[in-house]
Formats: structure tokens, C-alpha cells, sequence
């Protein structure tokens, strides 16, 4: 079951907080190897998904349930936080990031649009008795 919207908006808010901080709390572990820099970059996509999640529920909270989150501004502006959060773990964590973020911003999409898109029902043929005219 889903929650309200401004209960949404604080909890992806506070998980955005909290990964940024656990993301500078452990700056020097995630730079520290290959491995640890992909999950920086994972780390950051999930900060980009909280936080597109947070601004899209402030939006709707201050704008209705009809808004819609757009590409440009918020998507982009949302990335590019993300983005230069991981920047600040390691470079390559600003790629990985990228391209997670790319990854998991297509699959909100397709959630996004099963949920909330509106199923067109086609009418059916009218069946017609008796005999066929040619």
C-alpha cells in the first residue's frame, strides 16, 4: 500500500540525507578500489532516485496530483546533484553514477507510466445475426 505524499516527500528526503552523509562518512573506503568506486557510483544513483522521488512528491504536495515531473528542470537538476555528490567521492564514481542513474530512471519511467497512464478500453464489434452480404 502506498503513503501519503508529504509522508513520501520526508522519507525520500531523509533516505537522500542519509546516503549522501554515509556517502562522505565513507569517502575514503569508496575510493579506495574499482569495485568500491562502482558502488559510489551505485550509491549516488540511489541519492538520484530519492531525491527525484522527493521533488516530484514536493511538487505534487504544492501543485496537485496532475503535475507532472518533467525532464528539464527536475530530472536534470536531481542528476546533476547526484552526479556532483559522487564527484566528491571519486571521478570515476560521477560515470557509474551516470549510468545507473540512466538505468534506473528508465525503469521508474515504465513504473511511472503502468501506474498512472490511463488504460484505453477498444469497443468491441457490434455481432450481427443472420446472413452475410457480399
Amino acid at each position: 500500500m502506498a503513503i501519503p505524499t508529504a509522508a513520501s516527500f520526508l522519507f525520500a528526503s531523509t533516505l537522500t540525507v542519509v546516503i549522501f552523509a554515509a556517502m562522505q562518512m565513507f569517502k575514503n573506503n569508496l575510493a579506495s578500489s574499482e569495485w568500491m568506486t562502482i558502488l559510489g557510483g551505485f550509491a549516488g544513483s540511489q541519492l538520484f532516485v530519492f531525491l527525484l522521488t522527493a521533488v516530484g512528491n514536493l511538487e505534487t504536495c504544492f501543485f496537485g496530483k496532475n503535475f507532472q515531473t518533467k525532464l528539464f528542470p527536475e530530472v536534470l537538476a536531481c542528476l546533476g546533484v547526484a552526479m556532483f555528490a559522487s564527484g566528491l567521492v571519486h571521478r570515476v564514481c560521477v560515470t557509474t553514477c551516470f549510468l545507473f542513474s540512466i538505468g534506473l530512471l528508465y525503469y521508474l519511467n515504465r513504473i511511472s507510466a503502468a501506474t498512472h497512464t490511463p488504460v484505453m478500453i477498444k469497443p468491441t464489434q457490434p455481432v450481427s445475426k443472420g446472413k452475410k452480404s457480399h
